[in-house]
């Protein structure tokens, strides 16, 4: 009798787990949902408001020209980035060598000894 109540405690204790995993990944997953769906479209909106600023049309925007950004600084600008992405990098040579060692016979490392155990 008692067999059989250790083994039903056992069931039910896993049917408890069983159920609480459940319970907590579809709960999590609802969330997300709602988050998703409700929540960030509400935020968006929220930033948009915020963040928005008087409108302008085309004509009111001026165009200033920095007179301090000449060619010159474009051109070094330019060959930075350029040495930055691919020159400062060493081009190596990709072959391997590897020197085979020589090994030297030594009764230590010997199995064949190991091997056989000889009573007299």
């Amino acid at each position: 009798m008692t067999h059989i109540l250790l083994y039903t405690d056992k069931l039910s204790e896993g049917y408890v787990i069983l159920f609480t995993g459940l319970v907590i990944v579809f709960s999590g997953l609802l969330l997300l949902t709602l988050f998703f769906k409700f929540g960030l479209p509400f935020m968006l909106y929220i930033y948009k408001i915020i963040t928005k600023g008087p409108d302008k049309k085309v004509a009111e925007i001026s165009s200033k020209v920095n007179e301090e950004f000449t060619g010159e600084v474009a051109a070094a600008i330019s060959m930075a980035i350029y040495m930055y992405l691919d020159v400062k990098h060493d081009n190596e040579n990709a072959i391997l060598t590897i020197k085979q060692a020589r090994k030297l016979y030594s009764p230590w490392s010997s199995k064949i000894y190991g091997a056989y155990n000889k009573r007299l």
